[in-house]
């Protein structure tokens, strides 16, 4: 696959403003990424600039903190799909994850799946705040729901993405779902090493950075 098909271009953030976003949908038509991810106020808007052509709009359910009610979540993802959303980035209930209450975890990300009907659901465990064992659980949780992916990171934690969780992640889920490797990806050299460790997506801010080989200069870049 190509790597600019495996990009999430993402612009997430309170105070993102409509010049950027108009600037993020025209990235993604140049260098045809595979998706557009947005904050769920956007996804109309970026559903109706990506007509006709092939680059997918992605949306966070939860975000960034997993913390909302189940049926929360549900209405979210509701909500986005009927605005058009194609994919659902889906923050995970941690809290429940690391307390064991396994059940609560796993039928809050069936519920979303079931509301999805075949749109991908890319399960977000932000793996900065999980033990090795805790990542291995929340990836066999999200299989056994159904989710398409399991996603290392929101972006907005204390650390991103790492060769080591995404390796582990891939270990884990084996061939039953992919992996999205997000958080702190900025390079070409950043984007080669999560794919050899076994992400199949990127989400990213600098995807043009990443496809042209090209540095971002943004140190307050979240994703």
């Amino acid at each position: 696959m190509k790597l600019n098909k495996m990009i999430d271009h993402t612009k997430l953030g309170a105070n993102v403003t409509k010049a950027q976003i108009d600037q993020l949908i025209e990235e993604a038509k140049t260098y045809d990424f595979k998706s557009v991810c947005v904050n769920p106020i956007w996804v109309n808007y970026v559903v109706h600039k990506l007509k006709h052509t092939d680059v997918l709009t992605c949306t966070v359910i939860g975000f960034p903190h997993g913390t909302h009610q189940p049926n929360v979540k549900v209405f979210e993802a509701e909500q986005a799909i009927l605005d058009g959303a194609e994919e659902l980035d889906v923050v995970i209930n941690i809290h429940a994850l690391r307390a064991k209450d396994y059940h609560v975890v796993k039928e809050e990300i069936k519920g979303i799946v079931d509301i999805a009907e075949g749109r991908f659901v890319k399960v977000i465990l932000e793996t900065c705040y999980l033990t090795d064992e805790e990542i291995k659980k929340a990836c066999e949780i999200a299989v056994s729901a159904g989710a398409n992916f399991v996603k290392t990171s929101t972006g907005f934690g204390p650390a991103g993405a790492t060769v080591e969780h995404v390796k582990l992640m891939k270990e884990t889920v084996g061939e039953h779902a992919e992996v999205k490797a997000s958080g702190g990806i900025r390079t070409y050299e950043d984007a080669v090493k999560m794919i050899a460790a076994g992400a199949t997506r990127i989400g990213t801010s600098n995807g043009v950075q990443i496809v042209t080989g090209g540095q971002n200069d943004d140190s307050n870049s979240t994703y």
